[in-house]
């Protein structure tokens, strides 16, 4: 992920400012706050405190002290798809929520302050994959990268890339890397000269029970452990763990089936696109 580095705080941590376009944090909404924390902190080693709630009851995922990801209750009467949703940083949400509806997008939640943590919005984009944007104020997003329990990557599958692409590129200002290989449909989106996420057209391969969709990665220390113990949480192995040029990958789902993916990055990997 791209961020720029600010000062080191009291402790020796270092404050993240994510450039704009970067995904900065990831948030999960589920039906059963207590079990989906107790699974993610087994899988994960993360414990949690309490978030901001102008959206419901919500918590912040910690590793280490440091915070990674967000996970929310979902009203009762709401039923909408349990999802992991990442969030790219922008200096201006409202002026973003303009051109994500001037693009072909929509907005479903916000512009909204949350607290005094920043202010967020919630869309989606021209094929209906949703992702949120966030206006970092006194939260400034996930605070800790490249080590397991943290997000590696993220990648939308949808049915076609170039298209999506663009609209992508037009409201964050990404610039656009396509695939070196002519037969895979996939563009890897760039804030400056580094990838921060990419876009693969899978066609007919998407699920037809989800749609396009965002799918986060989170790193571990060895995928096939990180299987077991999700299996016995619970969780559902979607794609088996398999060899990749950036390391060995499994796509999963936590006992609500939320996908997400693992990621056993290899140490020579010369960009975070696993799943290329």
């Amino acid at each position: 992920m791209t961020e720029a580095r600010g000062s080191a705080g009291p402790n020796g941590e270092t404050h993240v400012r994510h450039a704009p376009g970067s995904p900065c944090w990831v948030s999960l909404m589920v039906h059963g706050m207590a079990a989906t924390q107790e699974f993610y902190g087994a899988l994960f080693g993360w414990e949690f405190v309490p978030g901001p709630r102008q959206l419901g009851p919500y918590v912040r995922a910690l590793l280490d002290g440091h915070e990674v990801a967000g996970i929310g209750q979902l009203p009762p009467d709401r039923h909408l798809p349990v999802a992991w949703t990442p969030y790219l940083a922008s200096d201006d949400v409202d002026l973003t929520a303009e051109s994500v509806r001037l693009c072909g997008g929509t907005i479903g939640v916000g512009p909204v302050d949350a607290d005094e943590a920043g202010r967020l919005v919630i869309g989606s984009d021209p094929s209906g994959a949703v992702f949120g944007v966030w206006q970092a104020a006194a939260h400034r997003g996930t605070a800790v990268f490249g080590v397991p329990g943290t997000p590696a990557w993220h990648e939308l599958l949808t049915f076609e890339a170039a298209g999506v692409a663009k609209f992508y590129e037009t409201v964050f200002g990404y610039e656009e890397e396509s695939a070196a290989s002519t037969d895979a449909d996939r563009v890897t989106l760039r804030v400056g000269d580094r990838p921060v996420a990419a876009i693969h057209g899978v066609g007919t391969e998407l699920p037809r029970d989800r749609g396009p969709h965002w799918i986060t990665y989170f790193q571990v220390s060895d995928t096939d452990d990180a299987v077991t113990r999700l299996t016995d949480l619970g969780g559902h192995v979607l794609k088996p763990p398999h060899d990749t040029p950036y390391g060995r990958v499994t796509t999963v789902s936590d006992p609500e089936g939320a996908r997400f993916s693992l990621l056993e990055p290899v140490s020579h990997s010369p960009s975070p696109s696993p799943s290329h």
